[in-house]
């Protein structure tokens, strides 16, 4: 038994970080300390309780942790990494972690790869950006493809004789797992892509007209087109980059905004002297249930927390941060925060003196940045009215969303007369969603696809995959064979698979609603199945039950467009899941076929003509500069393609 009043008195006086946790031993708070046993004490003494949060999240304690630091700026970056860490509900939290995307380049791995990310890590990599556009990575990205092949795959250690991957065999990964990378090629080729990203492209610019050039003088002229494309590629890129790239400003402005339904923080850019943005960040509070207070001083304490905790969990995922952080009250710990921005700003400097600089807290009194402010203040005033109206209409969406989908819940269970399992009207709570649709090509490679909805949200990561294996070709089949897999993984407790849904969507009409329901009788559980039944033109029309009844989606909008939307997505899903299968199969019987055609040469015949169609139109000579090819394997070649089209 954790004795509260007896572990208080073994609390150090020295700086450090406590954790709260409730009767299950979930980390509930985590708060930073000077002085430890002062600190923890306050919270257990009547006069620190009169904050109804303070009051709610007392009555959870049941035990507490702490960690003994040196000074008060190790306290301050552990605090920060233990509310990333357990994201506790009595901590303030920014409820979207969304963040600008940066191209990382994984130079501490022997062979780098290049691709986009949200996360920006002290790991011995290079990160480039952040980009306002994630657009436009993608299309850097796509013209770094396009230039240059790395590899993509995670893996760094490889098995002798291990089967290289599809990128390999069609030309967009160089065969590190093969052993055939050139090490000193791919490392003078990622180095050029860090001078393209960091915007010296001059050099590269260089030597690709030199090649084009070279390969004109030498009559190669398809060699030639190509570093004449690259060129024009290198040339985008780089206005891309500096439309797209978030520039260094000369500050931000943070104005708490507290309507009675939200909190939120209202960031705007300065640059020049001038606003030249705004972003909003949604605060994510106690889950006491507690309403925002009502009080200005209460409501300016809340402000100055929000404030704070924004400014520990936003700007140390930012690259470039400002030189001036504009407030329109102070906070605690101003100065503890402004060292630990340097500790952020001198990081992401590498060395870099010349974009070395300080970031300042500034609470305005006067002169233009108190008039900046002011605009600021104003404009959140404005903004405080829309959000609450913005998050009455989406409640009132919410509820009717909800409503609607208990309706088919309850009808769909009555037909087999089983009690509805509903969530009450004042549970928080989303029903769960689960759809599939089966996708194959002209009866082969059937695979199954899951997709999960709480609510309006899709839960990514509970989508599952199943690559059908005794029923290709039946519609029916397939789906009893998914449908059974599902339910037998849950009834083992298989990870992934346990939790159960409210409801099941099916893609199709009545047939495919007897089937699924089918096997959800015969494990005896109580879900209730309908199907979504399309027009003529495949858009949704209907929801179909076991008993034949539908529900005529036109005149119901809030149906139509959530029940498009799942369809859709799950569509989707199931179809890009079946071309990859298909495509992987395509490639590989296509050259498996060829006599005197080994992995090896199937390999180099790939990563030269980098398709299937490219090697079938292949010139003899062609194909005899492909490495390890011989006459009898490039004739082997042509006969083979030329048979086909007999």
């Amino acid at each position: 038994m954790f004795d509260i009043a007896e572990e208080l008195k073994k609390l150090p006086k020295t700086p450090g970080v406590y954790m709260h946790k409730d009767s299950l031993g979930e980390v509930i708070y985590v708060g930073k300390a000077v002085n430890l046993r002062n600190r923890v004490s306050s919270y257990f003494r009547k006069t620190s309780q009169a904050d109804p949060k303070v009051r709610a999240m007392v009555s959870n304690i049941a035990e507490f942790e702490y960690i003994s630091c040196a000074t008060e700026m190790e306290a301050l970056l552990l605090e920060c990494n233990l509310i990333k860490k357990y994201m506790p509900r009595y901590n303030i939290l920014l409820k979207d972690d969304k963040s600008y995307p940066f191209i990382e380049v994984t130079t501490a791995e022997a062979y780098p790869r290049v691709f986009s990310t949200r996360r920006l890590l002290r790991d011995g990599n290079r990160y480039f950006g952040p980009y306002s556009d994630a657009g436009a990575v993608r299309r850097i990205l796509g013209m770094i493809d396009e230039m240059y092949m790395f590899k993509k795959c995670r893996q760094q250690e490889f098995r002798k004789g291990v089967r290289p991957c599809l990128n390999y065999f069609i030309g967009k990964c160089p065969g590190v797992c093969t052993g055939e990378a050139d090490r000193e090629k791919y490392a003078a080729e990622i180095s050029e892509v860090i001078d393209i990203l960091s915007g010296r492209d001059s050099a590269v610019m260089a030597r690709l007209r030199s090649d084009m050039e070279k390969a004109s003088d030498e009559m190669r002229y398809e060699d030639a087109a190509r570093f004449r494309d690259y060129m024009k590629s290198l040339k985008t890129l780089g206005e891309t980059q500096r439309a797209t790239m978030v520039r260094e400003r000369d500050a931000d402005v943070l104005v708490p905004v507290i309507t009675q339904k939200t909190g939120v923080v209202a960031r705007y850019k300065v640059e020049g002297g001038k606003m030249s943005g705004r972003e909003i960040t949604y605060i994510r509070s106690d889950s006491s249930g507690a309403s925002m207070p009502d009080s200005e001083k209460e409501r300016k304490t809340l402000g100055a927390d929000m404030l704070s905790s924004f400014i520990k969990q936003y700007y140390p995922e930012l690259s470039i941060l400002p030189r001036e952080i504009i407030l329109p009250m102070h906070i605690e710990d101003e100065e503890l925060l402004e060292a630990y921005l340097d500790n952020v700003n001198t990081s992401n400097a590498e060395g870099k003196t010349d974009v070395l600089h300080k970031t300042r807290f500034i609470v305005p009194e006067r002169g233009e940045k108190k008039a900046v402010l002011k605009m600021a203040m104003d404009d959140a005033i404005k903004l405080a009215g829309s959000l609450d109206e913005k998050a009455e209409r989406e409640a009132e969406r919410r509820d009717a969303l909800k409503k609607a989908i208990a309706g088919l819940i309850e009808y769909a269970s009555s037909i087999s007369g089983s009690a509805p399992l509903l969530i009450p009207d004042d549970d928080d709570r989303e029903y769960r969603v689960e759809a599939y649709d089966i996708s194959n090509f002209n009866g082969l490679d059937t695979v199954g696809g899951m997709v999960v909805y709480e609510g309006r949200k899709p839960v990514k990561s509970d989508y599952r995959k199943f690559k059908v294996r005794t029923a290709e070709g039946d519609d029916y089949g397939s789906l009893r064979e998914v449908i059974y897999r599902r339910l037998k993984r849950a009834r083992k407790g298989d990870e992934g698979f346990s939790t159960y849904p409210d409801i099941m969507f099916i893609d199709g009409g009545l047939g495919q609603v007897h089937a699924v329901k089918a096997v959800v009788d015969a494990f005896r559980i109580a879900i209730p199945v309908v199907g979504l039944a399309k027009d003529d033109a495949h858009r949704t029309r209907a929801i179909v039950f076991d008993d034949g009844r539908e529900i005529d989606l036109k005149d119901d909008r809030l149906l139509f467009s959530y029940c498009s939307n799942i369809q859709e997505e799950v569509h989707r899903f199931a179809i890009t899941y079946m071309s990859g299968v298909k495509g992987k199969k395509m490639i590989k019987s296509a050259l498996e076929d060829i006599p005197g055609i080994g992995p090896k040469r199937r390999g180099e015949l790939l990563a030269k003509f980098g398709s299937i169609k490219a090697i079938k139109n292949a010139t003899y000579e062609e194909l005899m500069e492909v490495e390890g090819m011989n006459s009898k394997a490039a004739e082997s070649v042509l006969e083979f393609f030329a048979g086909s089209e007999k």
